[in-house]
């Protein structure tokens, strides 16, 4: 069908048609219950593309062109190592393009790799026991490995597509190269990363595990060695280039960073709660009745309120889990997840409160976090202990009164939730903006507001509270050598847009070899 429509289009033969690709495949479906999928194709013909071209009065057709990216390589290869903290997307890209460079890079990673650290996060989420050095925060794959996978980003860069390339080369579907909405899913995920990270120590890179960063010596502003300790022993590793990746979750990188001094910043973020309801109300809200089968709907929606404040939905898990994600003791933090195939009973997304740096009760460089904390506190105390987390009924949250049964959204929350009454939780800075979002929203989407959808508190990690200033060379602005990256860093909110500020940084670093210092002298 897709050759006959695509000839059509081109007012040529179907057989004239050498091959044809999908680039881009979208659902509409904004005619409802009347749903269309919307292709973009290449195609290669057997005759003259360009005389086809002339000949076509399509508008929507024209000469394909393909942006691709190479890695780049060093002018020479040094004797120097450089060092990557943190394996998270934006430190697998980073170690991926430098071991492709030749430069063999070391990875410290405070969590452990994939297969210990899903046993270790599926003991949390059973049992309530949790590892603060392995957990859904930290271990091979970072934060993004525990989610729905979704790779979708405001952006556009070049390097996005290689990056697609590269997770379907290590084992996402190949659909995430065309999709309108890729997802590689938590079940991929987990494969994903582990074939990365083969393809690093091939190249000659090296993955330490549980080797968490304590410090950085310096010598005149300039980075000398990586401390840190692997399994509680102290070590130290001499480098003069070293890319910090250390995810939104790092709050003891954090503090060392801002007790050294280092350039740093309190930046905006959100918080919220994880909001569930039906899958099924939310395929009938976006798709109207259908009687075929139809992909889990998604949704993304966002609220500007009269008094000046705004709430949106963020990181939508259509067929997901809400899952807990702390990684310190004696606080609960949400999260949501998905498996590839979106067979969940639920949807779930973070349903987020915009907040600025004069927002937070304290004034200092890390008074997000420190917000955070506090939070997370309240909901772990709230909770019960074990981790369960405070959870409330849509109707009863806008009606300010406890919960005290579910209606037909179970919740999926594990290790378990506690029914409550969130506004005794959760700041009014927080309820006061829900409040009156959720019937706001209630309007863009149909049943959002349902009264038996369920809020699980608190989401308090959708990004980092700080940023590590750098310059326009992605090196930090205090410390040379030092390259703050990603998510963690303040430059990215996602898996792909962290990713390719992991490759950019990667570049940096390279090109600093062949490159003058800020004293004129060339860098070995």
């Amino acid at each position: 069908m897709l050759y006959y429509l695509a000839a059509q289009a081109l007012g040529i033969q179907a057989s004239q048609i050498r091959e044809l690709h999908i680039r881009r495949k979208s659902l509409d479906a904004r005619k409802k219950p009347d749903l269309r999928y919307t292709y973009t194709v290449d195609v290669a013909l057997h005759k003259s593309e360009k005389q086809v071209l002339r000949q076509c009065r399509n508008n929507k057709v024209s000469l394909a062109s393909d942006i691709w990216y190479r890695p780049p390589k060093p002018a020479s290869l040094p004797d120097s190592r450089p060092v990557v903290v943190g394996f998270g997307p934006a430190g697998m890209f980073a170690a991926l393009v430098l071991a492709m460079s030749g430069l063999r890079p070391i990875v410290l990673e405070r969590g452990q790799d994939a297969e210990t650290r899903h046993r270790a996060v599926a003991q949390f989420w059973q049992t309530g026991v949790l590892d603060p050095e392995c957990n859904v925060q930290f271990g091979e794959g970072g934060a993004g490995t525990f989610s729905d996978g979704k790779l979708n980003t405001g952006t556009r860069n070049e390097r996005q597509g290689w990056v697609l390339r590269q997770l379907v080369r290590f084992g996402a579907d190949e659909s995430i190269l065309w999709d309108a909405k890729p997802h590689v899913g938590t079940d991929v995920l987990l494969t994903v990363v582990q074939a990365l990270r083969s393809r690093v120590i091939a190249l000659g890179g090296e993955v330490r595990f549980g080797a968490k960063l304590t410090g950085l010596e310096t010598d005149a502003g300039r980075l000398k060695a990586a401390v840190f300790e692997q399994n509680g022993v102290p070590n130290r590793l001499p480098c003069e280039r070293l890319i910090l990746a250390p995810g939104h979750s790092a709050r003891d990188t954090f503090r060392m960073l801002d007790e050294l001094g280092l350039a740093m910043e309190p930046k905006p973020f959100s918080m919220g709660v994880r909001i569930e309801h039906l899958q099924a109300a939310v395929n009938r809200a976006q798709y109207g009745e259908q009687t075929d089968p139809v992909p889990a709907a998604d949704y993304k929606l966002n609220v500007h309120l009269p008094d000046g404040s705004s709430a949106y939905t963020f990181c939508m898990c259509p067929g997901g889990y809400v899952v807990g994600a702390a990684s310190e003791r004696g606080r609960v933090v949400t999260n949501g997840m998905s498996n590839f195939a979106r067979e969940g009973e639920n949807a779930n997304a973070a349903l987020l409160v915009t907040l600025e740096p004069k927002d937070f009760p304290d004034s200092s460089t890390l008074g997000g976090m420190y917000w955070q904390q506090a939070i997370e506190e309240a909901a772990f105390q709230a909770g019960g202990g074990n981790y369960r987390a405070p959870a409330q009924r849509v109707g009863d949250f806008l009606s300010h009164r406890p919960t005290l049964e579910w209606g037909n959204v179970q919740p999926t929350y594990r290790p378990g939730v506690t029914p409550c009454e969130l506004h005794a939780v959760l700041p009014e800075r927080l309820t006061g903006v829900l409040e009156q979002a959720i019937p706001a929203l209630g309007k863009l989407l149909r049943g959002y507001d349902d009264p038996d959808a369920v809020m699980t508190a608190p989401e308090t990690r959708s990004s980092s509270p700080v940023r590590i200033l750098r310059s326009e060379e992605k090196e930090s602005s205090s410390l040379r050598g030092l390259y703050p990256c990603g998510e963690g860093a303040g430059y990215a909110g996602g898996i792909l847009s962290a990713a390719v500020d992991g490759i950019l940084c990667a570049e940096a670093v390279i090109a600093s070899f062949s490159q003058p210092d800020r004293t004129g002298r060339t860098q070995p």
